[in-house]
């Protein structure tokens, strides 16, 4: 499967938030997709194949650190290391704009995307105790350290 992986532009907001929706128990809007496409301390990549969008993941740049948002692939396609390419190309356009920590929060159940951040340098600092809902749900707080 040929992937291309590219900054997520305004237009693909709905397609976005499609998967986003199959992903997560409380998903973001289209409108909000939308937001972070025109935001300068925002990056979003998407994934596409067959000029379709596979994936997306996204970081929000603070002045010295970045976290790590809404990485997902479309139900069909996971198990093809989709999001194993996104993160490693979203996390390499971090470091060209200046970030040297990211950060995130992940299911405590969530073991694929748990080895996928491991295997991208990420390690557990710490646990935010029900912090997802539906169901209700420990987060990891993982961190990649400059």
């Amino acid at each position: 499967m040929e992937i291309e992986i590219r900054r997520m532009r305004v237009e693909d907001a709905a397609a976005v938030a499609a998967i986003e929706a199959e992903s997560f128990s409380e998903p973001w809007s289209c409108e909000a997709f939308r937001e972070m496409a025109a935001r300068e301390d925002a990056l979003y990549l998407t994934a596409v194949s067959d000029e379709k969008i596979a994936g997306m993941c996204g970081l929000l740049i603070g002045p010295y650190e970045a976290e790590v948002f809404n990485v997902a692939v479309s139900p069909k396609l996971r198990g093809q290391g989709i999001a194993g390419r996104m993160l490693p190309e979203l996390l390499r356009q971090g470091c060209e704009r200046g970030v040297r920590e990211f950060t995130l929060e992940v299911r405590a159940s969530n073991d694929a995307a748990i080895h996928l951040y491991e295997k991208n340098g990420f390690v557990t600092e710490g646990v935010r105790p029900r912090f997802y809902s539906h169901p209700e749900e420990d987060a990891l707080i993982m961190w990649r350290r400059g």
